[in-house]
């Protein structure tokens, strides 16, 4: 305790709406930036920009709000039933790809968009932003695959194949074809469609 009778320790509640209330805001102003200066954005258009804004648009509030609030949930849930954390492949593999995304970000946001680097620098960057992206992606991948797995063994179903054992693998050999499937589509050569 402080002198005086004051406690300086900071509680997980105010830091929590905090965070929330930064996490509308940062959606509001992707939203903003992308609707009002960047022309909106598509999955199919004419103006390619639009199909490209997708990009800043779903790694925002999918990996970093979405992928922030699934990691404040499990460490709340370790915390507050006294698990241990950092023991399992799945946890590895997490912790992994949320470092390796973050540091992804900040350099795309730095090369690509602010102050952006020299063209012939970004072109020579774009490959290897493009695979190490992949290797994240894959990463996350992994990271499910053995959550799902620690997950259902976890609470005692081990090998049994009732009507949860079946949810869990097909989502688990979904998630598998829909990494497949995004990895293929980003591999195979451009053209129209």
């Amino acid at each position: 305790m402080a002198p005086g009778g004051r406690s300086y320790q900071l509680y997980a509640a105010p830091v929590t709406i905090l965070a929330h209330l930064i996490a509308i805001t940062v959606t509001v102003l992707v939203l903003v930036w992308l609707l009002k200066f960047e022309g909106g954005f598509a999955f199919k258009s004419g103006n390619k920009q639009k199909i490209f804004n997708l990009h800043p648009f779903l790694m925002v509030v999918g990996l970093i709000i979405f992928g922030g609030e699934g990691t404040y949930a499990v460490f709340k849930f370790k915390d507050e039933t006294g698990t241990k954390d950092f023991v399992s492949l799945h946890t590895w593999l997490g912790i992994i790809a949320i470092s390796a995304y973050g540091l992804q970000f900040v350099l795309g946001f730095f090369t690509f968009f602010f102050p952006g680097a020299a063209m012939p620098t970004r072109g020579s960057l774009l490959p290897w932003h493009t695979f190490f992206g992949m290797v994240i992606f894959l990463l996350a991948v992994c990271a499910a695959e053995t959550g799902l797995v620690q997950r259902f063994t976890g609470v005692g179903f081990g090998l049994k194949l009732n009507q949860e054992g079946l949810i869990v693998n097909f989502t688990g050999l979904l998630i598998f074809l829909f990494g497949v499937s995004v990895i293929l589509s980003v591999i195979l050569p451009r053209g129209s469609y």
